[in-house]
């Protein structure tokens, strides 16, 4: 094993809840199709479930779904991937809340009312073929006028009533987490974390550290421009059901600076025998607080390029160099080293 590269195998604690989750999850919402706004374009679900089992099978034991990727799919998906498994093999599932459609739309609407809350939970538990919920996440703030507060206590009575184990909130500002906080305490926090995407370290996952509660970052990779394999031409070549055809990540002018950035990393990642993914996966998991990275796949081979990552420590030397990178293309926004989150 190289100098500048360690193992940290072994589960980890999901802060204080007594939980001990992988450092890396399976993220599901690509698998839910291209059939609503969010979609990542047409998918296979044979593929899919093959892609979690693969997961399982190189020791991710927890899964972060929602309601709303591919409008009740992904979950559905997931609840048949759980289903095909033996008991004492299915994964932890984890789960959100807060936006919802109606019969024969392809656009969500964000609501956290509390009636609302419930009745996606029981839908959750029905799709997914559960009893109980692993984790309940509200997945945004809400735009309907619901105090957060009551959507907090809604979510902490399903704690109590059994149907739900643990509550969490995703996308949130610190301000909010400190309301959740004063209520009830916030189990875990879900922020985007990535190269390019960088916010959250500046002040959420230093709060989170500070009060106790898991951060598992979604979109590592962002969403799939740091694995290595986008250019410009594939971009321009997304289908209209693909969400990131009209992300600004993915156009110009911060297309070009995005893929620059990936150029510089390749040889870091070569250098250390790692993917690209690993390499991207492993930079998350260095921020002090973060737990573990959610990390989507479609097909078994992509989970082979991803699943090593949660074993990576990137040293100080290597940490600068990926820093020098970000800050000479001028790629993304926010902290650029977790040893130095302030620079």
């Amino acid at each position: 094993m190289r100098s500048d590269v360690n193992t940290n195998s072994g589960p980890v604690a999901l802060g204080i809840t007594g939980v001990q989750v992988s450092r890396l999850g399976f993220g599901a919402w690509a698998i839910g199709g291209g059939d609503w706004q969010g979609g990542w374009g047409s998918q296979d679900d044979d593929e899919s479930i093959a892609a979690i089992h693969r997961a399982v099978e190189l020791g991710v034991n927890w899964i972060d779904t929602a309601p709303a990727y591919g409008l009740g799919r992904a979950e559905e998906v997931v609840g048949q991937a759980l289903g095909r498994l033996p008991a004492a093999e299915r994964p932890l599932v984890f789960t959100k809340c807060g936006l919802v459609w109606a019969p024969g739309e392809r656009t969500v609407s964000n609501t956290l009312a509390p009636a609302s809350i419930r009745r996606e939970c029981e839908d959750s538990l029905r799709r997914l073929g559960v009893e109980a919920l692993d984790l309940l996440q509200a997945h945004w703030p809400t735009d309907d006028g619901t105090p957060l507060e009551e959507s907090w206590r809604a979510m902490a009575d399903l704690v109590e009533e059994g149907k739900v184990r643990h509550i969490g909130l995703s996308n949130f500002d610190v301000d909010q987490l400190r309301s959740c906080e004063a209520i009830r305490h916030v189990d875990t926090y879900q922020p985007q974390l990535n190269l390019v995407v960088r916010g959250a370290a500046a002040e959420a996952i230093p709060w989170c550290a500070d009060h106790d509660t898991a951060v598992i970052v979604y979109s590592p990779m962002r969403s799939g421009l740091l694995t290595g394999r986008f250019s410009a031409e594939r971009v321009a070549s997304l289908p209209d059901d693909d969400w990131r055809a009209g992300d600004d990540d993915f156009r110009e002018p911060k297309l070009s600076a995005n893929l620059a950035l990936v150029g510089r990393l390749a040889p870091i990642a070569e250098r250390l025998g790692l993917t690209l993914p690993e390499l991207s996966i492993a930079w998350t998991l260095a921020w002090p607080g973060v737990t573990g990275a959610i990390v989507g796949a479609r097909r078994p081979d992509q989970v082979d390029g991803w699943a090593g990552a949660g074993e990576v420590v990137l040293d100080d030397p290597t940490l600068d160099e990926i820093a020098r990178a970000v800050t000479e293309t001028g790629a993304g926004e926010g902290p650029v080293h977790p040893a130095r989150p302030v620079h």
